[in-house]
């Protein structure tokens, strides 16, 4: 990649809608009133270039705007993924995004007017057909984001592997006691938690939908289970064994590269459980998804589930809308509400709800470990391929990510549902 000023310029054969200003006054002009708006509204300022700002002073998240052109420019096309792609090609800067994003996520109705949020509808790109989440597509999407690098993912989770919200201890206030050096054993508190709530323990028979790097599986097979895991990352499944045969429990772990709906041992497991893998699922394929736990479910027995949730109003409104996060992070997901997923398994399956916990104040803090280790090793990940607009590109996912669950607009959930005969 080559250079201007402190700013590394995007590489336009790896990152060509980077590397491509759009060129259009009309709609930069809209989104100069929009940013106005923001400014005049909003908790927070915009410092610009020729050393004027707008917005509030004071103690309020700022943004560095370096090239207002370029910026107006890809907001009025694109929108939020625009505002996106100008984080990601360094035309602004803040130095507390986290803080920034979560004014925009507590203000969202004041950015656009609640009488005009349905004309979300008809701006910007629709979902592309070839990240529906079919057998083939799921395994297209699930490559793009979990085989870029074991090494990479290793960078900046703790020694556990474990790419989900951890469960932290809390204080007196009921706030997570969350440093570093404490995450591993709070993933560890977070998978037992849920292992505890299916019951799991020697003599069951259980599978795992999504192995990620194996720990769960390894810790359910230290209880004395049979574990079947599935995932359709050839990466995670090659570290996911490696971890298993040192964890010395390779005869109670089998690790298939297998798409969740090949599975055909009906009524077999006395468990099943999912870690935040329903998110990659897709809308379209919920019932499916559901209908084969069901299936596979012997009589009586219990299906953990950990996911990512947001409000049953904000999935409705947001259901058909194609994002930054979509098209740089996670293609082809959706976050379902606990209402959907209730009405999907009361139509299509015998699986009830019988717990539900809510814990998202802990991936905000999550997330913030995470995101410290993965700017802190940002040379490491340099030396592994990675070069500076992808480093942009998963510092805004990671601070996006922990501003939805500070603030509250999503919520992650540990749901424990029973099947009936």
């Amino acid at each position: 990649m080559s250079t201007m000023g402190t700013v590394e310029v995007p590489d336009a054969a790896r990152w060509p809608d980077l590397a491509r200003v759009p060129q259009t006054r009309a709609r930069a002009a809209i989104a100069g009133a929009l940013l106005r708006r923001v400014a005049a509204r909003l908790p927070l300022r915009i410092d610009l270039p020729d050393g004027g700002s707008l917005g509030r002073p004071g103690d309020v998240p700022s943004m560095r705007v370096h090239k207002p052109t370029a910026f107006l420019r890809r907001v009025g096309v694109g929108g939020l993924i625009g505002f996106g792609e100008s984080y990601q090609a360094g035309e602004w800067d803040s130095d507390d995004l986290p803080r920034l994003l979560g004014v925009f996520a507590n203000h969202v109705e004041s950015v656009v007017p609640r009488h005009l949020q349905w004309l979300r509808r008809f701006h910007g790109a629709r979902h592309p057909r070839a990240e529906r989440n079919t057998v083939d597509g799921a395994r297209r999407n699930i490559h793009r984001h979990y085989d870029l690098s074991n090494e990479l993912f290793g960078s900046f989770l703790d020694e556990s592997m474990t790419y989900s919200s951890a469960l932290f201890d809390v204080d007196n206030d009921g706030r997570p006691v969350a440093r570093d050096e404490l995450l591993a054993a709070a993933q560890h508190r977070k998978i037992d938690r849920l292992l505890d709530r299916c019951e799991v323990g020697p003599g069951t028979h259980l599978l795992e939908i999504g192995t990620g790097w194996g720990e769960l599986a390894i810790r359910a097979a230290r209880r004395g289970a049979a574990v079947d895991t599935v995932t359709i990352s050839e990466q995670q499944r090659q570290l996911a064994i490696q971890r298993v045969r040192e964890a010395g429990v390779e005869d109670r772990v089998t690790v298939h590269l297998r798409d969740y709906r090949e599975m055909s041992a009906d009524g077999k497991y006395h468990a099943v459980v999912s870690v935040e893998m329903i998110e990659a699922v897709g809308e379209r394929y919920w019932p499916v998804y559901f209908s084969t736990v069901d299936r596979l479910l012997a009589p009586g027995g219990r299906f953990g589930l950990q996911a990512i949730t947001m409000r049953h109003e904000r999935l409705l409104a947001t259901r058909r809308t194609y994002t930054w996060m979509h098209k740089y992070v996670f293609p082809g997901g959706l976050i379902p509400s606990v209402r959907a997923i209730e009405d999907v398994c009361r139509r299509y399956t015998r699986l009830r709800i019988n717990d539900v916990c809510a814990f998202g104040q802990h991936y905000a803090q999550t997330l913030r470990l995470w995101r410290e280790r993965f700017n802190a090793g940002a040379a490491d990940i340099r030396r592994l391929g990675f070069d500076e607009a992808f480093r942009r590109t998963w510092n805004l996912y990671l601070a996006y990510c922990e501003a939805g669950f500070a603030t509250g607009y999503l919520d992650v959930d540990q749901i424990v549902m029973g099947r009936g005969a």
